[in-house]
C-alpha cells in the first residue's frame, strides 16, 4: 500500500549542542564535525566513513552531526518515560522459519506506522502512539526511513538540489527518526525500516531518476542505472550506518512495494521479475557489507511469477517473483502484502476465501525456502472487517506463517487523530481487541 501523505507538517526547532549525542556521527573519512561524544557515550568505528557515538543513556539527544553533504540543525529531546516492555537488547536473528532473540523465539506481530517521524509530532505524541501500539500486544512496528524532497520544508530526510543530494541529520531529518526509535525502545518494540518507496508518497524512487537522469525515464531505471544505484547506496549507507549498533532496529527493507512501474511512471519493455531480483541481491549484499547486525528484507508485496495464471498478482507482470526472491541469500526473510479490495480480488470485499489462500500460498513457499515470512501489510475498509480479520488471523496461526503487521496503527494525539486512510485501527476500534487476542495466540504458538 502506498504511504499516504498528510499535510501541515510542523518543523522541529534546533539548538546548538556541545557534544555529539547518541547515534550521532563523530568521525570518518571526509567528516569535519564534532568528535567529542556526550557523557557516557563512546565514539565507535562502524566503517572507515562512519564513526558513531554509542551507549545507552536516560535521554535521547537528536543528532547535530554533519555527514558529507548534510544539514547541521539540531535539538535535544527527552526520551520517552512510559515503558510497556523491556528495552530491546540483542539483535533479532533467524533460525529456519522463525525469528530468534537471545536464544528464544521472537514473535513478529504488530502494526505499520509510517507517520510518527514524518509529520512533526512531538516526542510526547510519539510516545502516546507507541504506548497505544504496545497495548495491542505488538512487538514490532514497520515504518519508513525515507523522505526525498526537492525543496526544504517541514520534515525531510533527503534533499535534492539538481543532481546533488543532501542527507538531513538535523532534528527535522534523521533526528526525528532518532526520537521514533527512542520511543519504540522505551516500549519494548522493535522497528522495521523501509529505505525508499516505489510510490511518490514522501519522494520515492522516481525522485532519484528524475533528478539524476531527467524526466521521461522509465520507473525501472531506478533498478538498473549505475548512477542511480550509486546514489541510493550513498543514502542507504548514511541511514544504516547511523543505527548499525542499535538493537531496536529489527530489520532494513530495501523499499516499500517495489514494482516495475511507479505512481506516475511506466515500466520499460525490458523490466521483468529478474530486474528487481538482481537489484535486490545487489542492495541487500551492500547493506550486509556495512551492517552485520541487522536482518534485511525486500519489502515487496509478495507477487508470484506464474505466467498464464488468471489472477494478475500471480502472473509476474508487476515485476516481483516471490519464490525466486526467497532464494536470495542476502535477504533474511520474505514479505507480502494483502489488499483484496484495492486489488479487485473479490466481488465481496469481506470474503475471506481469497485472503486465506493468499496467506497459505506464502506459507507454503516459506516452508520450502526455510526462511521466515511475514504478512507485513494487510487491510480492508469494509465495515465487517472484524470478522474477516479474525479469519485471516486464524489462518496465519494455523498455517505456521511467521508473523504479521496490520496496516495501520492509529492514535488520538494532542491535535487530533493520526492519519486515517480508511484502514487505521484506533484503540477504540473492535479490531484493536482482536489484535490483542491474536498477538497472544501467535506468541503462544510453538
Amino acid at each position: 500500500m502506498a504511504f499516504l501523505k498528510a499535510f501541515a507538517l510542523a518543523s522541529l526547532a534546533g539548538f546548538a549542542l556541545a557534544a555529539v549525542p547518541e547515534w550521532g556521527q563523530c568521525g570518518g573519512i571526509g567528516y569535519t564535525g564534532d568528535t567529542a561524544c556526550a557523557s557516557g557515550l563512546v565514539c565507535t568505528k562502524q566503517n572507515d566513513f562512519y564513526f558513531q557515538c554509542l551507549a545507552g543513556t536516560a535521554t535521547t539527544t537528536v543528532s547535530s552531526t554533519t555527514t558529507v553533504k548534510s544539514s547541521s540543525s539540531s535539538s535535544t529531546v527527552k526520551s520517552t518515560t512510559t515503558t510497556s516492555g523491556p528495552a530491546p537488547t540483542g539483535f533479532v536473528t533467524t533460525s529456519g522459519t522463525k525469528f530468534m532473540l537471545n536464544g528464544a523465539k521472537y514473535t513478529v506481530v504488530g502494526s505499520n506506522a509510517y507517520w510518527p517521524a514524518l509529520l512533526g509530532y512531538s516526542a510526547s505524541d510519539i510516545d502516546k502512539a507507541f504506548a497505544d501500539i504496545a497495548g495491542s500486544g505488538a512487538t514490532t512496528v514497520r515504518t519508513e526511513g525515507f523522505n526525498e524532497v526537492t525543496s526544504a520544508s517541514g520534515v525531510y530526510f533527503h534533499l535534492w538540489n539538481g543532481k546533488t543530494a543532501t542527507v538531513n541529520t538535523g532534528s527535522n531529518g534523521l533526528g526525528a527518526l532518532d526520537v521514533l526509535i527512542a520511543s519504540a525502545k522505551a516500549h519494548g518494540i522493535r522497528v522495521i525500516i523501509a529505505l525508499t518507496n516505489n510510490w511518490s508518497d514522501f519522494g520515492g524512487m522516481d525522485v532519484y531518476t528524475q533528478q539524476l537522469l531527467g524526466s521521461g525515464q522509465p520507473h525501472d531505471a531506478f533498478y538498473t542505472n549505475p548512477t542511480v544505484i550509486a546514489a541510493f547506496k550513498t543514502y542507504v549507507q548514511a541511514v544504516v550506518s547511523r543505527y548499525v549498533n542499535e538493537p531496536t532496529v529489527m530489520a532494513w527493507e530495501l523499499a516499500n512495494e517495489p514494482r516495475c512501474a511507479g505512481s506516475n511512471t511506466q515500466a520499460s519493455s525490458t523490466c521483468t521479475p529478474s530486474t528487481i531480483s538482481t537489484w535486490a541481491a545487489d542492495i541487500s549484499s551492500f547493506i550486509k557489507s556495512i551492517d552485520k547486525n541487522h536482518l534485511v528484507a525486500l519489502g515487496d508485496e509478495g507477487f508470484f511469477n506464474q505466467p498464464g495464471s488468471p489472477d494478475f498478482v500471480y502472473q509476474g507482470t508487476l515485476g516481483i517473483d516471490f519464490t525466486a526472491n526467497m532464494k536470495i541469500s542476502s535477504l533474511d526473510f520474505g514479505t507480502f502484502h494483502m489488499y483484496p479490495e484495492s486489488w479487485g480480488e473479490t466481488a465481496n470485499p469481506d470474503s475471506q476465501t481469497w485472503g486465506n489462500k493468499w496467506i497459505n500460498d506464502h506459507a507454503t513457499v516459506m516452508k520450502s525456502a526455510n526462511k521466515p515470512v511475514i504478512m507485513e501489510e494487510f487491510g480492508l475498509t469494509a465495515a465487517s472487517r472484524n470478522t474477516t480479520y479474525a479469519s485471516w488471523y486464524s489462518t496465519v496461526v494455523s498455517s505456521g506463517l511467521t508473523g504479521d503487521l496490520i496496516w495501520q496503527a492509529g492514535s488520538q494525539l494532542t491535535n487530533g487523530p493520526t492519519p486515517n486512510d480508511g484502514y487505521a485501527i484506533y484503540p477504540t476500534d473492535p479490531v484493536y481487541q482482536l489484535m490483542q487476542s491474536h498477538a497472544a495466540a501467535l506468541k503462544a504458538r510453538g
